[in-house]
């Protein structure tokens, strides 16, 4: 836990906010609002972050990821009364802000619509930004709770709009508590319903060395992101996890039988988060550059380890997997995406096409440089060439001594 702070919300007594951080640009947003009285009346933490697509000032396109969000602010949040209902305001960065609003029905309560407001005047996110300002996305949902029930959505919710792509997971929240107390009853989003993602925490303790125990090659899945009815996006990989974390090395092999997909598919971005009974999500994130190219951008994960610590990593600054579009990737030899220090991803027997999906088939593989065999031609011709000037050279020298020793005994 980084910090625990109460101030106070206009109309609604004091809040709670914690951010809880995670190793880098990865952490949850955790509200207890309370009333008057100091009882809990609105209880969410939920983790988001938002890509957004936008015009340079040499008229080209860029797409930028938000995900650290640097300080955060709730103010404008509010329990609701009888002619409002309960919100939540989110303020971070210079002008950035998120807005939830809710509503109440006899029985159940609705998250109503979701507003993300973003400022293409800061420099450092949108440095060459054509025009500046404040752009706000309103998102109507509607999702319908039971009253005394906490809504939870561990899966990847997608929101795409006017060039904005909201990603949201591992939500909770219950707009309306009862009593001050928030629900053990929960109602879970379809997305949860149909994919086991329910942790299943050991509890065995890890050993002490630093040295990971080898893995044998992994096993390599095929893995699919469907937009309606067509595939947009196919993966085939086998992936070996190297975590190091308080000095302990692991390597952990991703059995495919076992690992779910999900994700998206955007104009300009594609997402495939695959999860399993340890693994909350394991994200790869892709997206377009100079309009005729794809590449691997950025790569997310929360996992359980053995003792039961959670691990989380974020980068969205990465440049692996590029191809053009139109095109799959493909790398049949082990290679190593470099996420951070503390996280490495092996890659064994990868082909990946996140964009221009035709008929759930790959395209025209290219092919990584470690699979390019045509190079050792000319490196095995030049060496046999070097190879024989040296026997040439070595016979000429012999000769010369024997002719010059000959002469000698004359």
């Amino acid at each position: 836990m980084v910090c625990f702070r109460l101030f106070p919300v206009p109309g609604s007594g004091l809040v709670l906010v914690c951010l809880v951080l995670g190793a880098v640009q990865s952490y949850a947003l955790e509200l207890n609002l309370t009333d008057s009285g100091k009882a809990t009346c609105l209880y969410a933490k939920w983790q988001m972050n938002f890509t957004v697509r936008y015009e340079t000032t040499n008229k080209t396109y860029k797409t930028v990821t938000i995900s650290d969000r640097g300080t955060v602010t709730y103010n404008g949040s509010i329990c609701g009364d009888d002619q409002n209902g309960p919100k939540i305001a989110v303020q971070f960065g210079p002008g950035f802000s998120w807005i939830a609003n809710f509503s109440k029905a006899a029985s159940t309560y609705s998250i109503d619509s979701i507003s993300f407001s973003y400022n293409t005047g800061d420099n450092t996110t949108f440095p060459d930004a054509e025009d500046k300002g404040i752009i706000t996305v309103d998102e109507l949902l509607a999702i319908k709770i039971p009253l005394n029930d906490l809504f939870r959505c561990n899966s990847l919710s997608t929101l795409e709009k006017n060039d904005v792509v909201q990603n949201y997971w591992d939500v909770l929240v219950q707009a309306f508590v009862q009593n001050g107390t928030v629900s053990t009853n929960e109602f879970l989003c379809d997305e949860d319903k149909t994919s086991t993602v329910a942790p299943t925490i050991h509890t065995t303790v890890p050993s002490p060395t630093t040295t990971p125990t080898p893995k044998e090659k992994p096993e390599a899945g095929t893995y699919s992101v469907n937009n309606g009815n067509e595939t947009c996006l196919l993966a085939t990989m086998g992936l070996q996890l190297n975590i190091t974390q308080d000095k302990v090395a692991s390597v952990i092999n991703i059995n495919p039988n076992t690992t779910h997909s999900t994700g998206s598919c955007r104009s300009h971005t594609a997402l495939l988060r695959l999860n399993s009974s340890t693994i909350k999500y394991l994200d790869f994130v892709f997206a377009v550059k100079n309009e005729n190219r794809f590449y691997l951008k950025e790569v997310n994960v929360s996992m359980y380890l053995v003792n039961g610590s959670v691990f989380s990593i974020a980068n969205n600054n990465l440049s692996y997997w590029d191809a053009p579009l139109g095109s799959s990737y493909m790398c049949n030899k082990e290679q190593t995406v470099s996420v951070s220090g503390a996280f490495q991803i092996n890659t064994f027997d990868l082909r990946v096409q996140p964009f221009n999906v035709t008929q759930g088939k790959y395209s025209t593989a290219q092919e990584c440089s470690l699979d390019d065999d045509t190079i050792l031609i000319p490196i095995i011709v030049g060496a046999g060439l070097s190879g024989l000037i040296i026997v040439i050279v070595i016979a000429y020298i012999i000769g010369r001594r024997k002719s010059y020793a000959g002469y000698q005994t004359l």
